[in-house]
């Protein structure tokens, strides 16, 4: 049976940040923190391939665990990868060692391709994400909260129609702009499947839950709104959150935050190119920010990584509502003792924006 997301952990900074409630100082995590950056995780990975982790639920719990027991953070979030939601829909996913990133073989080309795309029970065919995720809330024994996500239905489309990463993305661009019709077909299915999927996490024990939007800012802002923002309006809107805070964090679409504020998250995770100050005169009366250091500021000696943690805070200003975060993932080669020196600057200077 799942631990209600409702228990209270026993370090509840982060929950009660995204609700913009009073806290003692502010809560820190990062994305991508279960990762390549640790040894212990290059340790658990060294003996299988990256998608058996996945599909392993003691595996994941493990590593999703790690950076709570090595770093320090204020939350857990859930080890997986976003492609198991269109893997789930009936796509191929292939992931080569040493051959780049994971990849569809057969892309999205046409309407019967997305026609013959099914919305995936959460329980069948990804069972083995939720047994990870009520396992790793057994094991964290309320410590801190876990978080559950999924890619936004603009990212996974991007994904399923150009057949894997892309710079030029002419295929889903060619898409939108050519098949119009066809794209939103496509994008409401997926929005079907991550809000099962979402609202899955949440009844499994997920107490929080991020969206990533990671292909957003390659749209102009019209179509950002159209084919991205629109579908993750309507995701939230269908997930049973059961109170469950959610988070949104669409990369290097700073041109819409008013917009984005509005979708119906809680929470609005910042990427590095926006000053969270501004953004919290924008929005920061109707959601809570997350966000937003520089990635790379984590190859910096300690006592620089303090002074960039100092100048977030500063920037945000006196009084709750924010969660300490990178502005995206931590990098793969970041020493681990930099990452605890970003956590430890955070709780320590962070206090006194909270008196």
């Amino acid at each position: 049976m799942p631990i209600a997301p409702s228990v209270t952990p026993h370090n509840d900074l982060f929950l009660r940040a995204c609700r913009r409630e009073p806290v003692e100082r502010t809560p820190v995590w990062m994305m991508r923190q279960a990762g390549r950056y640790l040894p212990e995780y290059r340790a658990v990975r060294a003996k299988v391939d990256f998608l058996t982790m996945c599909r392993t639920p003691e595996l994941a719990s493990e590593v999703s665990i790690q950076p709570v027991d090595l770093i320090g953070v204020d939350a857990c979030i859930i080890f997986s990868d976003i492609l198991v939601v269109p893997e789930a829909m009936g796509m191929k996913l292939v992931v080569e060692e040493g051959k780049g990133g994971p990849r569809f073989p057969d892309p999205i080309r046409s309407r019967s391709d997305i026609d013959r795309l099914a919305v995936p029970d959460p329980q069948k065919e990804l069972r083995y994400v939720l047994d990870a995720v009520r396992l790793t809330r057994r094991e964290l024994r309320e410590r801190v909260p876990l978080i559950g996500f999924a890619g936004s239905p603009w990212t996974l489309a991007t994904y399923m129609v150009e057949g894997a990463g892309s710079k030029s993305f002419r295929a889903v661009k060619e898409l939108i702009y050519a098949r119009p019709k066809d794209a939103h077909a496509l994008l409401e299915k997926i929005s079907r499947a991550v809000s099962a999927y979402l609202s899955a996490k949440i009844e499994a024990g997920a107490q929080a839950i991020q969206i990533f939007d990671t292909w957003g800012g390659m749209l102009p802002p019209e179509e950002f709104k159209e084919f991205s923002l629109r579908y993750i309006t309507l995701t939230l809107q269908q997930v049973r959150r059961n109170g469950v805070p959610a988070i949104v964090f669409c990369k290097d679409c700073g041109h819409s935050l008013e917009e984005i504020a509005g979708c119906g998250a809680d929470v609005v995770s910042l990427d590095a190119g926006i000053d969270i100050g501004k953004a919290r005169e924008m929005v920061g009366s109707f959601v809570a920010l997350q966000g937003n250091l520089d990635p790379g500021m984590l190859y910096a000696p300690p006592e620089r990584i303090r002074a960039g943690v100092v100048r977030v805070l500063e920037k945000f200003g006196n009084g709750s509502g924010h969660i300490f975060n990178l502005g995206h993932g931590i990098l793969p080669d970041v020493l681990p003792d930099h990452a605890r020196a970003l956590v430890q600057a955070v709780q320590e200077e962070s206090r006194r924006f909270h008196r």
